[in-house]
């Protein structure tokens, strides 16, 4: 996850209220899925100018949002998300979002390590280790886990059984950037990998 959505004084300006800074950080974590930092980076930008708030999203046709977060990947099932979104955390947030996992996992398009992420980001509480499929690849190649998980909730249940708590915050932010830059999904790099004589999977690919 890029740096970007880990700090939201990055995407709000510090004159905005509380609540909506975190409302930037979910929509941020929401854009951010199945696509490119840079992409998300510049779709967040486009979204404060024209004014990011519950109240403000909810008062913009879909037609004019989509072209706002274009070309985040599935971007027109996220002009939805977003909108059943915010009007779930009008009618029933008062404009904020959810303080719990359960409640941000309730929220279309949202999933597991959307909301551990989030409660993070926004809340600034650590309630589990946000795995992607970055995050769940990796930790499969390198022996993360005492045996292949099929699933990324199983890769953070197997992970959170061993690392330190105060660990878990980190795991995303230094593994996704691995994943996109040398770990890839395929053809990864593992020659020129500084894990390679200790990666099981790099071991093995490299022979």
């Amino acid at each position: 996850m890029v740096s970007l959505i880990l700090n939201p004084k990055n995407i709000c300006s510090n004159t905005f209220l509380v609540q909506v800074k975190r409302y930037q950080s979910l929509i941020a974590l929401m854009l951010s899925s199945q696509t490119k930092d840079q992409v998300t980076h510049a779709a967040m930008n486009r979204l404060i100018e024209h004014g990011l708030t519950v109240e403000n999203i909810l008062k913009t046709d879909d037609e004019t949002l989509g072209k706002l977060i274009y070309p985040v990947g599935f971007w027109k099932t996220k002009v939805k998300y977003i909108k059943k979104t915010s009007l779930i955390l009008k009618d029933k947030y008062n404009e904020d979002i959810p303080n719990n996992v359960k409640e941000l996992c309730d929220l279309p398009g949202v999933g597991p390590k959307m909301a551990h992420l989030c409660m993070n980001v926004a809340w600034g509480i650590v309630t589990g280790i946000g795995v992607d499929v970055h995050v769940h690849r990796i930790s499969n190649r390198i022996g993360w886990v005492k045996k292949p998980t099929k699933t990324p909730e199983n890769t953070r249940l197997e992970l959170e059984s061993w690392l330190p708590q105060d660990l878990w915050s980190e795991v995303n932010h230094l593994l996704v950037g691995f994943g996109q830059q040398k770990c890839l999904p395929r053809n990864p790099q593992c020659g020129t990998c500084l894990n390679k004589n200790i990666c099981p999977f790099g071991k093995k690919n490299i022979k």
